[in-house]
């Protein structure tokens, strides 16, 4: 009871914050497998990402926005792994954008900052979501990001034109936490102007703000081609209980 408490006034101090799940992608690039639903340790994917989630403190309601092939099983998902904060899972759009934003449109009225985060990053932990959603309470947008290690090329049709020095190059991921009318505003805008955005900071800052980097991890991959697969394996094993099998 004391615990339930504490959760509760630690809850009340901060904005209510909605966690959306963008799980539409195609599989382009892993052979014909869904990505989401192909499975580590007899797990799928998409559960790993929704329990690290479910799991957070600051997230308070969870929206995937499913393509039309994984949107029943990702709902059983749900069910069979006890995911209860996912409030609605709803049919993605065309573009990641524009299923972010549909799924934006169905968080709870009360949501003042909503986390979006890549279905296919199983390795992603509650203490990551917490330490971005801190950091976007401050600035109204953050995200997860990591250093990059390899050097960079510009290049232009086979050849390379600049070289950017890698002290100032960031690898960026998710989560990425936002004010929710600040991203709505921005994905808008976005769209009128007819500009693609690969992650939602990038719409944020044709705005003219600049989001506020959190230190992310190299172990919080994006699951992209099959041998991808082969290294959460490990990764999650190497994690031992604080998020792999034996936490599920």
């Amino acid at each position: 009871m004391l615990q339930q408490l504490r959760s509760l006034l630690k809850k009340k101090e901060r904005p209510y914050t909605a966690a959306v799940v963008a799980a539409g992608g195609s599989a382009r690039r892993m052979g014909g497998v869904d990505k989401l639903l192909a499975e580590i340790h007899g797990v799928p994917v998409i559960a790993y990402t929704l329990l690290a989630l479910e799991k957070s403190s600051c997230v308070d309601e969870i929206v995937v926005a499913a393509s039309k092939g994984n949107f029943l099983p990702i709902t059983e998902v749900c069910r069979e792994f006890g995911i209860s904060k996912v409030f609605k899972v709803v049919r993605g759009g065309q573009e990641r954008a524009d299923s972010v934003y549909k799924a934006l449109c169905e968080c709870s009225l009360q949501t003042k900052f909503v986390l979006v985060q890549d279905g296919a990053r199983p390795l992603l932990t509650p203490a990551l979501a917490e330490k971005v959603c801190q950091k976007a309470y401050e600035a109204r947008c953050a995200t997860a990001a990591v250093p990059v290690k390899d050097t960079i090329k510009v290049v232009e049709n086979g050849l390379v034109q600049q070289t950017p020095d890698r002290a100032f190059l960031y690898a960026v991921q998710t989560p990425q936490v936002t004010d929710i009318d600040l991203l709505k505003g921005a994905l808008c805008k976005a769209a009128q102007d007819g500009e693609k955005v690969t992650d939602d900071c990038a719409a944020v800052e044709k705005l003219g703000i600049r989001p506020a980097i959190v230190m992310g991890s190299y172990d919080n991959i994006k699951i992209t081609t099959p041998e991808d697969l082969d290294i959460a394996q490990v990764l999650l094993e190497r994690m031992g209980t604080e998020q792999g099998r034996n936490n599920l």
